[in-house]
């Protein structure tokens, strides 16, 4: 799962992108608010935590143009003790929790994975299509109650999948999910299908319905026919 911290602080940022990265998000970093602009314009981040204090300006307006983009990415503010007023604005404006500094890393992963599971997956730990069940935090998953090995890319594919249902995801979406900002060293998406390859064989060699179906020319859905 793909993290955005917005955060000026580098020693913290570093800190922060360390400790979540050892738990198994990807984590991308901005350190003022033109760039945070930029990438969650340009990307899709399952949580974005949000600085609100940023060297050019008031990290509240990321929060703003998530909102006016309808972006379904869960926001978490990290905030000065005497800015009581911004958080309360940015609660009003679309987050959905905050932390104030200093802060413990255990509680800032415990906070992102509630705001996923409530935004993506309905406060629920465990991920069920069909006869396919995902522990998006164990990192583990089944088919038709028997284990299937998975490597980080096919299982980051097969969540991205399954968290957006009956949606057509264009190539671009799942280069930059699966790669982030190094998707550029890729000279073209033939590693996508290698990956969707090697998951529909795994899935399928437990019994798993065939359910990635090929959009031509644009990408792929993933559904029930």
């Amino acid at each position: 799962m793909n993290l955005l911290l917005i955060e000026d602080e580098k020693e913290l940022a570093l800190t922060m992108a360390k400790y979540l990265g050892e738990e198994g998000f990807r984590c991308e970093w901005a350190d003022h608010l033109m760039l945070a602009q930029e990438k969650v314009w340009m990307n899709v981040y399952d949580c974005v935590i949000v600085d609100i204090t940023l060297p050019d300006g008031n990290g509240l307006e990321v929060i703003d143009r998530l909102k006016k983009m309808k972006s379904n990415s869960g926001i978490i503010i990290v905030s000065a003790k005497n800015a009581l007023d911004d958080r309360i604005r940015g609660l009003e404006i679309g987050a959905d929790d905050y932390l104030t500094k200093p802060f413990d890393l255990s509680e800032l992963n415990a906070r992102i994975k509630a705001v996923i599971r409530r935004r993506n997956f309905d406060a629920q730990n465990e991920v069920v299509f069909h006869e396919i069940r995902i522990n998006p935090y164990a990192h583990t998953v089944a088919v038709n109650d028997m284990a299937v090995t998975l490597t980080k890319k096919e299982f980051d594919l097969l969540l991205y999948f399954v968290s957006n249902p009956n949606r057509v995801i264009t190539k671009s979406s799942i280069a930059t999910h699966l790669w982030g900002e190094d998707m550029y060293l890729a000279d073209s998406f033939d590693f996508i299908y290698s990956h969707l390859k090697n998951l529909r064989k795994k899935l399928q060699d437990k019994g798993c319905g065939d359910y990635i179906e090929t959009v031509y020319g644009i990408g792929y859905k993933f559904s029930k026919h």
